[in-house]
């Protein structure tokens, strides 16, 4: 997702770090770079708007049961597993571009 307009952080840093943020899990610093992107970021505030509304009804209809630790790690195992997926996928991306503007290049030589 993204707005398309260049900003400090990415769209795509913001979203991975959402709900850290929305857990008040990130050091002030951090958060402050993410308000700043909200309020440039239409998209992005409304994907931060619509999870908190989320958050704030799961914690109404469950928020007197505990998150079993092994789930709550098997989640977060998860979600990491995620990200490296797409990282590499990136990175993979980003080095298939590379090479064949090196070998066009080449080729136009």
């Amino acid at each position: 997702m993204s707005c398309g307009d260049p900003h400090d952080t990415e769209c795509g840093e913001v979203l991975d770090h959402l709900y850290e943020f929305l857990d008040n899990e990130m050091a002030e610093g951090d958060c402050a770079k993410l308000r700043v992107h909200f309020e440039e970021c239409s998209p992005c505030l409304e994907k931060y708007g619509l999870e908190q509304a989320i958050k704030a009804l799961i914690k109404r209809s469950c928020g007197c049961d505990d998150t079993p630790v092994d789930l709550r790690t098997k989640v977060l195992a998860r979600i990491d597993s995620i990200r490296a997926g797409q990282r590499a996928a990136q990175l993979s991306a980003d080095e298939s571009a590379g090479h064949g503007a090196t070998a066009t290049a080449a080729a136009e030589s």
